[in-house]
């Protein structure tokens, strides 16, 4: 065999088996809450790297959402707040007495996660997903490597998993679950099946068939489980659009395999509407527009049939990458279907559809996918299930905790799980759940799993919790305050060489107290003077 040969075949049997890095800590997925748990893990002095499946750092914070769900903003402090300074500083805001900014355009939220990265040191590997199966390395309760699909191999002391669907977390023999909990499993009433869906529901009647008794599309049956029953289907996701309205717009395309048929009963839904309401239903009930800087706008749902895939997204949870490709795929076509429908059929009154043409893409958002965002808001998947499972009345009655590493104050707040039919016949939508908490504090042992399972592993975002409880904490801000923490937590349980339940928590609470993380929710005094006004009145 030449030289040559042989070269060519050690370089290909070299590039087949990848490189072997070694750190103190691997957090794989780039979201808002991994950013900050790499920046933090580096800011302790570890050797820090950041594998992030995508070309994109940030999940949803880069991902089109930019209209913070910030809850109670007195309880949003540490790196997060850093993070929403960093914003206000971008835009200025200090020309306003302001230092803070909430809402930020997709490229500018990424831009200042990825700065906080490099200021860190943060070695950051992009488009490296986890081997999907055998990618990652036990040696009793020890993760010792993630092995990505390229062949890259990454060792370290300490590994997180802050990506939305828990990869890592369920490769590790870590216990999870996904779905919605009974009523009688942790005794909540807010759990499993919903009985009454006041919000984002259907106000008016929708007959649930057409006029051969066929079910519309869109529409599953009638409801298959008693209330508060358990059950494996999951909340509606959908993609956080990136709208403007400024000249340079891209109007919305028709997408692949179009069928307005599919949409009979949106059309339905807004003829019902036009007629009880005596208007046409303005564009703004239809979709949440959330006014961002430069004239873009941050897109939600809203309503009862709106930007949410409801049972589009009951397998993701489990399935497959390629699995996970196609659903991905399935919400796109049905998000850009919604939106030609609104703009061109001519079921849509002529009204809205002017109003929706008022509307495009975002001209310098994505550009490397079109313009249209590349991140699927996975609102819930896997959760894990620790030694500590985060439950209903840690957000209403036992506010306080031994071990708290930051807060959360946004309502209960899941997305409906499913459309039905009613026993009158009519299309109703069920799941929706939102329901105001007082500001409670967060325990550190929602990061960690049973100790006989995994003692190196840190969980930020699919943290241990019941659907009721998750759908609280799940917001961006909070996933960041949990990710400084797992940063502290790693250097503690790497110094002392201890298992990361074992570090002392009232160190970790110290020291996140000490680097700007709230731990007690204290009513700005503009909020204490309104709260006096009402009572006056």
């Amino acid at each position: 065999m030449s030289c040559l040969r042989l070269s060519t075949l050690l370089l290909s049997c070299l590039a087949a088996h990848g490189a072997t890095r070694n750190f103190d800590v691997v957090v794989y997925g780039g979201t808002a809450g991994g950013v900050i748990a790499a920046v933090s893990s580096a800011r302790e002095g570890l050797k820090t790297a950041l594998v992030e499946p995508t070309a994109h750092i940030g999940g949803m914070v880069s991902g089109g959402l930019g209209y913070t769900d910030f809850g109670k903003k007195e309880v949003i402090g540490g790196y997060a707040l850093e993070f929403y300074y960093r914003v206000g500083r971008y835009y200025g805001m200090n020309r306003y007495s302001n230092d803070v900014s909430w809402y930020h355009e997709p490229h500018v939220g990424e831009k200042i996660l990825r700065d906080m990265l490099a200021g860190a040191g943060v070695q950051v590997f992009e488009r490296s997903r986890i081997r999907e199966k055998g990618g990652a390395a036990k040696d009793g309760t020890r993760i010792v490597s993630l092995t990505t699909e390229s062949g890259d191999v990454f060792n370290a002391a300490v590994f997180m998993d802050s990506s939305y669907e828990g990869d890592l977390m369920a490769q590790s023999g870590v216990t999870w679950t996904y779905g919605r909990e009974s009523t009688a499993e942790y005794g909540e009433s807010l759990a499993g099946v919903r009985d009454r869906t006041p919000l984002h529901q259907f106000l008016v009647d929708v007959p649930a068939r057409d006029a051969a008794g066929k079910l519309l599309p869109e529409i599953r049956g009638p409801q298959r489980a008693p209330a508060g029953s358990a059950d494996k289907s999951v909340q509606a996701y959908n993609f956080r659009m990136c709208f403007s309205d400024a000249a340079d717009r891209i109007p919305f395309a028709k997408p692949p395999q179009y069928d307005p048929a599919r949409y009979a009963l949106l059309a339905k839904l807004i003829a019902a509407r036009q007629k009880g309401e005596n208007r046409v239903p303005p564009l703004e009930t239809l979709l949440f527009i959330g006014r961002l800087p430069n004239g873009t706008s941050d897109v939600n749902n809203n309503g009862a049939f709106s930007t949410d895939y409801i049972g589009g997204s009951w397998d993701y949870p489990t399935a497959s990458y390629a699995r996970r490709a196609e659903i991905w795929e399935e919400h796109k076509r049905y998000t850009q279907g919604f939106l030609y429908f609104l703009g061109n059929d001519p079921a849509v009154p002529e009204a809205l559809r002017a109003e929706t043409a008022r509307w495009g893409l975002c001209a310098h958002e994505w550009e490397d996918s079109g313009n249209f965002t590349p991140q699927l808001y996975i609102r819930e998947a896997r959760r894990m299930v620790g030694e500590y499972v985060m439950v209903q009345k840690d957000l209403q009655s036992d506010l306080t905790k031994p071990d708290p590493i930051g807060m959360g104050s946004y309502n209960s707040d899941s997305h409906n799980v499913d459309r039905i039919v009613d026993a009158s016949g009519f299309a109703r939508n069920e799941g929706d759940m939102q329901v105001a908490v007082t500001p409670y504090q967060i325990p550190y042992r929602i990061l960690t799993p049973k100790r006989a399972e995994a003692t190196n592993l840190l969980v930020p975002v699919a943290f241990s919790a019941s659907h009721v409880a998750y759908s609280s904490v799940r917001m961006e801000p909070q996933y960041m305050i949990l990710g400084q923490a797992a940063g502290v937590a790693a250097k503690m349980a790497i110094t002392g060489k201890r298992a990361v339940q074992e570090i002392d928590t009232k160190a970790l609470t110290e020291k996140l107290r000490a680097d700007g993380v709230v731990m007690e929710y204290v009513p700005s005094p503009q909020v204490r003077a309104i709260s006096k006004a009402r009572v006056a009145k």
